[in-house]
């Protein structure tokens, strides 16, 4: 390294540790699936240390600024203040509590926190969507019957009249909603949603690659987003109302019960995923629950696909792609912003900002290499050798 990138460097860690930021140390240790052993193990400090600093009950040196950089992957000058952070009124819903350990919620938190920030820096540049998601609560108590209400409530207010929802991602990107797609680090979590301050954002599992259960997925977090505003998340009851939303909002039930079959008719129900854009699981649970499946019959249906196992037959291609961000980010490029320019406002390290932005979009051209060696020259682009090739995103 260089005499004057060290010196850099080094300025960088003083002006961190002058002004520094307790929450963005937080952040950036979750956001490396790292306890605070782990992290004082990594740098030479005890956990009560990194508590402390942590708590804003100390402040670490410029050295130890610089050693928590170099252990997280972050540039010194992440832990400065200056930047705002989310406030996060409501705990975030997670699929399964049990499914997920603290430590890869708190990771997958911490990448929201990241989105966030890169989110609200583009909106000084471009007015996003104004967020006009309806908040509909529960009331105590609540019935299958009330979950079915809302669900009509809210195609009613996001201007869905009959039929199925064509583009479930879309819709909720023009009511304001943020979808985003976890990390791969994040893979056990299936997917989660929460109000970071007045934006919703909603996170998708990247490795479910299957249109139907993609749409599934954000209309059971859009569920959350509406009906739960105060709700302890994690719990199958709450979970259940989610599913019971999703369900009511891709195929009312006033609009699908004369569509579906009275016996098992596997044509038929791929006619109706192929038209309500659902899994063959969720038609036939809805074919139950809304009484035109006796038990036997729904039971017999379950058993032939899971014996199938996935993916399921009928596929419809891959999931809905968000576009809301990368949208923006092009308006931003046409007026002479760069996504570099962007960057640097937000105070985010560069690499830190792509891997967000990528999550984003599915449309931007990523590079892959093979594991096969190859010598420059052997190398062409697309040419079907292998090594080197562009696949669309």
């Amino acid at each position: 390294m260089s005499t004057t990138r060290q010196r850099q460097r080094q300025r960088e860690a003083e002006f961190a540790s002058r002004a520094f930021d307790p929450e963005s140390l937080t952040t950036a240790r979750q956001l490396r699936g790292l306890r605070k052993n782990e992290l004082a193990k990594l740098v030479g400090l005890t956990p009560a240390a990194v508590s402390q600093y942590e708590l804003s009950q100390s402040r670490p040196s410029a050295s130890v600024v610089a050693h928590l950089a170099m252990a997280l992957g972050v540039p010194a000058a992440f832990f400065a203040g200056g930047h705002p952070h989310p406030a996060m009124p409501s705990a975030a819903h997670f699929r399964s509590l049990r499914a997920t350990t603290q430590l890869q919620r708190d990771q997958a938190l911490a990448f929201g926190k990241i989105a966030w920030q890169l989110v609200t820096t583009v909106e000084k540049y471009v007015e996003l969507p104004a967020v006009s998601l309806p908040r509909l609560p529960l009331p105590a108590d609540p019935q299958r019957s009330d979950v079915a209400s809302i669900a009509q409530q809210a195609r009613a207010v996001l201007g869905l009249h009959q039929g199925p929802v064509p583009h479930m991602t879309r819709l909720l990107e023009s009511h304001g909603v943020v979808i985003m797609e976890l990390p791969p680090v994040s893979e056990r979590v299936d997917a989660f949603s929460h109000w970071y301050g007045s934006r919703p954002l909603v996170f998708r599992n990247p490795l479910k690659n299957d249109r139907p259960r993609s749409r599934f997925d954000v209309a059971h977090e859009a569920g959350h987003l509406i009906m739960h505003l105060d709700a302890e998340p994690g719990s199958r009851i709450v979970e259940n109302q989610a599913h019971d939303f999703a369900a009511e909002f891709l195929m009312p039930s006033a609009e699908i019960v004369d569509e579906l079959p009275r016996r098992l008719d596997w044509e038929k129900l791929y006619a109706l995923k192929r038209r309500w854009g659902t899994s063959l699981k969720a038609i036939v649970y809805r074919a139950h629950a809304v009484g035109v499946f006796r038990e036997t019959t729904y039971k017999r249906a379950m058993m032939t696909l899971s014996q199938h196992g996935d993916p399921e037959p009928c596929d419809l291609g891959p999931r809905e792609s968000p576009l809301l961000l990368e949208s923006a980010v092009r308006l931003c490029e046409d007026t002479g912003v760069t996504f570099d320019d962007i960057v640097a406002r937000s105070g985010l390290p560069l690499e830190l900002a792509d891997q967000v932005y990528a999550t984003a979009t599915m449309t931007r051209p990523r590079l892959t290499l093979s594991s096969t060696e190859a010598d420059e020259d052997d190398a062409p682009l697309d040419d079907g050798s292998g090594f080197l090739q562009l696949v669309d995103g």
